[in-house]
Order: structure tokens, then sequence, then C-alpha cells
């Protein structure tokens, strides 16, 4: 119905467990900084819907993302797309409409069978594999990694983040099947330059632009300086992202969380620490809070208002038999309320949804402004 807007722009297509957000962040900055107009595709949002659909860091304006949204109201309904197949729809149509010259576009959830598949990239790739969304990508980290492949095409380089074992020798097993030119990076490699967004595994995930960067065709690859300007820039909202005494992180797994307590380890906050935790019901919140308790002095285990009724966590978790010293307060406006207390950082994590609802009750903090 839309005339296929995808073929409209070149495209750069990123997948992933954790860490594809910074990497097409990181990518899109660069590219920014060479000249280009570049959309930048990412998901999920923290607190308005026009967050995933980004040119040159401008949002779709509200009333483009309505007028789009009626165009396709009933073929919405008529083919029961989802949220994320609409919202695909119309960033790619967005992009289109607004002339982008490439666009950098985060895989939403597997790889083989998500909706952002349907562009012909000119580089793409896998930042990491790890145990996320099991109840549709399967519950081994091999058959996740064959979900997250199937984004290999046939010619076009294929980068592969992870820096060995099996879930690297399945990426590259399946993208070789596909086609795909195979691009796997030495476990030692990590960027040489000033990197803008904290953290260690940070540099990994430079290093993973730098190099997709590098294979894009010779009037798109930027030069050095593009690239070291664009990764210094580089930001996402909610990715360590200090404000004050106010500290948000997405993380929302086990591999995510063990990352975000190194940083908090390593960051020299004011202390006290106060966090306030929520994740989703089908995440594994005893392991999360036990990676973060070492480096925080309280945590409140609280359910964001957010979530949706079906992916909501048992609102009585028997945390404190796991010798977890925690505070379950379900209530989520007093959880905040009572960390502020005394706080020298509150440390607020666990999904997107407690993050996003957490700025939207904090005046300014909002994404969007």
């Amino acid at each position: 119905m839309l005339g296929q807007p995808e073929r409209h722009f070149r495209a750069i297509h990123i997948g992933g467990t954790n860490g594809k957000g910074s990497v097409a962040a990181m990518t899109a900055s660069v590219l920014e900084r060479a000249g280009r107009r570049v959309g930048l595709y990412t998901s999920p949002h923290l607190v308005d819907v026009r967050e995933r659909m980004l040119v040159n860091g401008r949002p779709i304006s509200s009333d483009a993302f309505c007028n789009w949204t009626d165009l396709l109201r009933d073929d919405i309904v008529e083919t029961e797309a989802s949220f994320f197949e609409a919202t695909t729809a119309i960033a790619f149509a967005d992009f289109a409409a607004r002339g982008v010259d490439v666009a950098v576009i985060e895989v939403g959830l597997g790889g083989r069978l998500d909706s952002t598949n349907v562009v012909e990239p000119l580089v793409n790739g896998v930042v990491s594999v790890g145990l996320d969304h099991t109840e549709y990508l399967g519950d081994s980290l091999e058959s996740i990694a064959r979900e997250k492949a199937g984004i290999a095409k046939p010619g076009v380089p294929f980068v592969i983040g992870e820096s060995g074992g099996a879930t690297a020798a399945v990426l590259k097993q399946v993208a070789e099947e596909a086609g795909a030119e195979v691009h796997m990076l030495a476990s030692t490699a990590s960027y040489g330059g000033d990197v803008g967004m904290v953290g260690r595994y940070q540099r990994r995930n430079a290093v993973i632009a730098e190099k997709m960067l590098s294979l894009l065709p010779p009037d798109l690859v930027p030069s050095s300086q593009h690239v070291e300007r664009g990764i210094a820039a580089a930001w996402l909202p909610g990715r360590f992202d200090r404000r004050g005494k106010w500290l948000f992180d997405v993380a929302h797994n086990l591999r995510a969380m063990e990352e975000l307590a190194s940083c908090v380890g390593e960051a020299r906050l004011p202390r006290p620490i106060h966090a306030v935790l929520g994740m989703l019901g089908d995440k594994d919140a005893v392991n999360a809070l036990r990676a973060l308790q070492p480096q925080v002095d309280a945590i409140w285990y609280t359910v964001p208002p957010s979530v949706p009724r079906e992916r909501r966590p048992d609102p009585n978790p028997l945390l404190g038999d796991d010798g977890l010293n925690v505070v379950h307060e379900p209530d989520f406006v007093r959880a905040l309320e009572l960390a502020q207390d005394g706080a020298g950082t509150v440390l607020v994590t666990g999904s997107f949804h407690t993050v996003g609802d957490t700025m939207s009750r904090l005046p300014g903090f909002a994404p969007l402004g």
C-alpha cells in the first residue's frame, strides 16, 4: 500500500541481544558528521513513540505520525498488524518522505522474522547473542543465534560481534549458508578512540560500528576524523544516562545487568546509591538483583505502570528467601519517593518501562522534552 518505501533509501541493518541500539546510534552519528542525511530507527521508546524515528536527530513530527497512522489505519486493522509492524511501516515511509540518504535500522526482535528484515542492506550484522525472548526465539543460545543471523543476505557484508564459541560459530554458519560476506571480529578488538557512551562494553560496540562503516560502498565510507567525532558524540537516552542525582539504564536481562553493575562499580557515584528496579515477568529478576546488589546500598523492587498486563511480574516475589536485601514496593510512585530519600544517586533500571515511566514523571527528563 505504501509502495515499498524501504527501497527509496540505502540501509544498514543491526541485530543482537544487547548493544544493537548503541551500535546503531554510533553508526548514525558518524554518518551525520560525514554530511549524510541519516534516518535512525530504534526500539522500544521510553516516553514518546516518535523517539523511534529520527532523521539527523529530529523525530518525526506529531502531525506526520498522525497522518501516517490515519492513512494506514484500515490496513493495520485488516491485516491485524502488530504495533511494531505498524511503526516499522510508518518509520520507513517517514524516512522516504524526508529523503534520507541512508537509514540505520535496529532489529526489533530476533531477525529472521522481524518486520525490519524487508530491507536490502549495504551491510548488516549481529552485535551479541544472549538468552532473551526465549518464548519466541528458542531456549538455547544456538537457537537464538540462528534466528538473529536470519538477517544475513547474499553478497552483503555481515559483521559478527560475538568473539567466539558456539554462538559465533552458528552466526557464521547461517550467514555463510545465506551467501553473506562474513567478517568476525577478534575477541581482542577494541576501539582506540574516545567513546561518548559510558561502559567498557561500549568500546566493543564502537569497534563493531567502526567495522560496519568501513564495509560500506566507497561513496559512503566516512573519514577517520568523522568516525572519531561521531563515536565520541553518540548518545542514547537511558544508557548509563546521568542527570544530576539520577542515573538511568535500560538494562533488562542478566548480561546487561552485569555490565551495568560493573559500570556502577567503576563510576565513583555519589553515595548512598539507591536503586529502583522493575523488570518484566519473563526476565530473571532474582539473578539480576544478585548482580546489582553488591554495587548499591539499597534496592526497591517495583512494577512500572506501563507494563502490559500479560508481561507483569509476580506481584509477590519471594526475593527475601534468596539472601537479597530488597524492599518490595509494588506502588511505583511510592518506590521512587522512598528511593530518593537520603540518596546521593538514584539508579533506575530493569526495563525500558521502568526508565520511561520515571522520566515521564520528572519535568524536563523525557527524551523529546
